[in-house]
């Protein structure tokens, strides 16, 4: 499949406008790469994402991810030690979060993986069931799952609840960690 010459100008357009307003924020950017004109758009707009799992051997229960498959995997980047650096600093979470062309791209192979029927990406929201706020791992498909129901959700309050007890040192970075991942809906003491 090739893609049609507008879209390719078009895109072609879109990284060149991306890297000149990096550069006109003061960041430095990476040189946008030129996509091949054989390239399919899926290849051009999503990441390379990990080999997914069979069409439903993934099952989600009660509201819960299955452990099998999302785990919920932790940043080892973020430490008790380094709270006061990373999830305690306001506006953290907006240094690590994915790009959505992957959260995206991984959300419609995971909707597959966990054998929903109702395969509207709109109707979830790609969670990190360790969030970004507790030291999940931003990126690792087992921290990474989709969540049926709009954003924001019942969730994320107790996310928030939790990095202010940690950050407040009333609970372990550890002990929040294994809350959310055990049964995020009682997490809170």
């Amino acid at each position: 499949m090739t893609v049609p010459r507008k879209t390719f100008i078009v895109l072609i357009a879109v990284l060149l406008l991306t890297a000149a307003c990096a550069r006109h924020a003061g960041t430095a950017a990476a040189p946008a790469p030129v996509p091949s004109p054989n390239a399919t758009p899926a290849a051009i707009i999503a990441p390379e994402l990990p080999k997914g799992r069979p069409a439903g051997s993934c099952k989600s229960v009660d509201g819960f991810p299955d452990p099998s498959c999302t785990p919920g995997v932790i940043d080892p980047a973020v430490t008790q030690g380094n709270i006061k650096k990373t999830i305690c600093v306001k506006g953290y979470t907006k240094t690590v979060r994915p790009p959505v062309s992957y959260t995206d791209a991984l959300k419609v192979q995971q909707i597959s993986e966990y054998g929903y029927t109702d395969v509207n990406v709109r109707d979830y929201e790609e969670d990190h069931f360790v969030p970004l706020e507790l030291g999940g791992n931003p990126r690792d498909p087992g921290n990474l799952w989709p969540e049926l129901g709009p954003s924001p959700n019942p969730k994320d309050s107790v996310e928030g609840k939790l990095n202010r007890l940690v950050c407040s040192g009333k609970m372990s970075l550890a002990e929040a960690q294994t809350r959310i991942r055990t049964n995020w809906k009682t997490a809170v003491p």
